[in-house]
């Protein structure tokens, strides 16, 4: 969390910030669950749109639980509830919001855009179908730290002769993650050591959000197609552009563009941060503290903070 002045200062604005997957845990907004009607409310909506979801987000197994069709609902459950609860104890309604990867279709359920039944459908279908986009062992992901996108870009397009390798999310100054077929990007990866990275690969069941997800962005397109989105009660900035969504009518391309397309989060986060001419906090709601700890490292003195639980959001409101 912030510090306490700052938090005062700028919890007049609240940008809420939903995250996405690798934010999981067993037991998640469990204590939500218990302590707030309007959260209780949420999960029951969302355990009747998917039932069993409850079961795996208290009990698990944590390997069930990280499958990628079942971790989205979750975090998308979760984030719901956890805004929720923030809005019952008498939390100060969003001014902007945005998500990371699934994370955008919390943020459009927080805003009133997408209905949450719809959203953990959706999303539970958008998993099935990435996992189901590339052969186990085909394609690959890793982190890549301490050099600047700039640099990933430049070293990707060396690389691209010996497969497809793109950058999947910019996350962070100096943590960029990349994408594609797996021996691409290992030799990616070997290349931008030799530039002084530190590359990490990452434990994904597929390479998320580069140009192999396009079956998976296909049939998603499908699904998105025969969802109604209503107007936002205030703007959500989505991955793609790094700008606030035009119209409602747009929100099914862009989700579905979302899929192939690099997460542009160091972008959002400095967009929002001067629509709000810096005078907002940044709230994460549903689990963990993933985007809170990327916003203090994009935005230097940036107030963030992370609500996920009841005591999370006391310490919140206290301020």
């Amino acid at each position: 969390m912030g510090s306490d002045a700052g938090l005062k200062a700028n919890l007049k604005r609240v940008i809420g910030v939903f995250p996405g997957q690798g934010s999981q845990r067993v037991g998640m907004a469990r204590e939500l669950y218990e302590s707030s009607s309007k959260a209780k409310r949420t999960l029951d909506a969302a355990e009747s749109a998917l039932p069993g979801l409850m079961r795996l987000m208290w009990e698990g197994p944590e390997e069930e639980l990280r499958l990628t069709a079942n971790q989205q609902p979750a975090l998308v459950a979760a984030g719901a509830a956890a805004y929720a609860a923030y809005l019952e104890a008498g939390g100060t309604a969003l001014s902007y919001a945005a998500g990371h990867s699934l994370g955008e279709y919390t943020a459009l359920v927080a805003a009133g855009a997408l209905g949450l039944e719809d959203a953990v459908r959706l999303v539970r279908a958008r998993g099935e179908y990435m996992q189901e986009a590339v052969p186990a062992g085909v394609g690959a992901m890793a982190a890549i730290l301490k050099v600047d996108s700039e640099t990933v870009e430049s070293v990707l397009e060396e690389t691209r002769g010996v497969g497809v390798v793109e950058v999947a999310n910019y996350n962070a100054p100096g943590q960029t993650v990349i994408s594609g077929a797996a021996a691409a990007v290992e030799a990616a990866s070997a290349r931008l050591k030799e530039s002084g990275a530190r590359a990490i690969p990452l434990k994904v069941s597929a390479p998320f959000h580069c140009s192999l997800m396009q079956p998976a962005a296909e049939r998603l397109a499908v699904d998105l197609a025969a969802v109604r989105f209503e107007e936002p009660r205030f703007p959500v900035v989505n991955n793609v552009t790094a700008t606030p969504m035009a119209a409602p009518a747009a929100a099914a391309e862009l989700l579905t563009a979302q899929v192939t397309g690099s997460v542009r989060w160091v972008e959002t986060v400095r967009w929002l941060h001067g629509a709000t001419d810096g005078q907002a906090a940044f709230l994460e709601f549903g689990s963990g503290d993933v985007l809170t700890n990327l916003i203090k490292r994009t935005v230097e003195g940036a107030v963030a903070a992370s609500v996920a639980d009841p005591e999370g959001i006391e310490e919140v409101l206290a301020l």
